[in-house]
C-alpha cells in the first residue's frame, strides 16, 4: 500500500471540531475483485480521535488520478462519506464490464483520501494535511490455470550481466501478478540484496543486483512475496 500526504481544503461537512489525529486503517494490503463475483467490500476503520471525511475511487494507474477523472471500470458507494472515530465502513465495488484480458490478471488502483476535521480556533489559513492511500486492485477473471501460490513457484531466475554490474531477471510465465517484498542472491556465505517489486502476468522483470561480483555455481534466490492475504512464506529457487 502506497501512502501520498497533501495539503486539502476544508471541507464543511464537519463544521467546527476539536482537533483530531488521522487514523484510518484499511483491511487487507491488496484488493482482489474475482470475476465470479457480483461485488467485493473494502473495510477500513477509524483509529483516530476524531472524525474523518472519506472519499474512494479507483484508477487504471495513474497515481495523480482524481475522483472526477478516474476511468478504472468500476462503481464504489458511497464515493464519499463520514467515518467517525472508533467507528468502521464498508465500500462496494462493483465491475461494471470493460475490455479487459480473459487470459490473466488486470491491474488497477483503489484509493482512499482521508480529510481529517479543521479545530474549531484555527484561522483563515490554516491547512489541513490530507492522507491518500493506494491500494492494488486485481481483477481475476474465471478459469485461470492455478492461483497465485503456484504462480510465485514457476517463476525463473536468472543473473545476466548489464554494463554496470549484474542484475537478477525474474520470468513469470503465469497469469497473476507476482509480488516481492525481498529479493536476495547468496552465494559462497555471502547475501546481495535485489531490489524488490513486481512481475506482471506472461512478464519479465530485471531487478537491480548492486554489489553482485558474479555467479558461482551455489548461488540461490532468496524470496518473500505477497498473498492475497498478507505476507506469504519466505522461500529460495535455484537460478538459471
Amino acid at each position: 500500500m502506497k501512502r501520498f500526504i497533501f495539503a486539502a481544503a476544508l471541507l464543511s461537512l464537519f463544521g467546527a471540531a476539536a482537533p483530531a489525529s488521522a487514523g484510518v486503517v484499511i483491511e487487507g494490503t491488496r484488493v482482489v475483485y474475482p470475476a465470479r463475483d457480483r461485488e467485493v467490500t473494502v473495510k477500513m476503520t477509524n483509529k483516530g480521535d476524531g472524525p474523518v471525511l472519506m472519499q474512494v475511487w479507483a484508477d487504471r494507474g495513474d497515481a495523480h488520478s482524481q475522483p472526477q477523472t478516474a476511468d478504472a471500470p468500476f462503481l464504489i458507494t458511497p464515493p464519499i462519506f463520514r467515518l467517525d472515530a472508533g467507528k468502521g465502513q464498508a465500500v462496494r465495488m462493483v465491475f461494471t464490464g470493460d475490455a479487459v484480458p480473459a487470459d490473466r490478471e488486470s491491474l488497477f488502483w483503489f484509493n482512499a483520501l482521508e480529510v481529517p476535521t479543521m479545530p474549531a480556533d484555527a484561522d483563515r489559513n490554516y491547512m489541513q494535511i490530507a492522507v491518500r492511500s493506494r491500494l492494488k486492485l486485481f481483477y481475476r477473471p474465471e478459469g485461470l490455470r492455478g492461483d497465485l501460490s503456484s504462480a510465485v513457484e514457476s517463476v525463473t531466475w536468472k543473473v545476466e550481466p548489464t554494463a554496470n554490474g549484474y542484475r537478477l531477471h525474474g520470468e513469470n510465465p503465469s497469469p497473476y501478478h507476482v509480488t516481492f517484498t525481498k529479493l536476495q542472491v547468496t552465494q559462497d556465505g555471502k547475501t546481495y540484496e535485489a531490489e524488490n517489486g513486481m512481475i506482471d502476468p506472461l512478464s519479465g522483470r530485471d531487478f537491480p543486483l548492486p554489489g553482485f561480483p558474479g555467479r558461482h555455481a551455489d548461488a540461490k534466490v532468496h524470496y518473500n512475496w505477497m498473498s492475497d492475504y498478507g505476507p506469504g512464506p519466505r522461500a529460495e529457487a535455484a537460478l538459471q
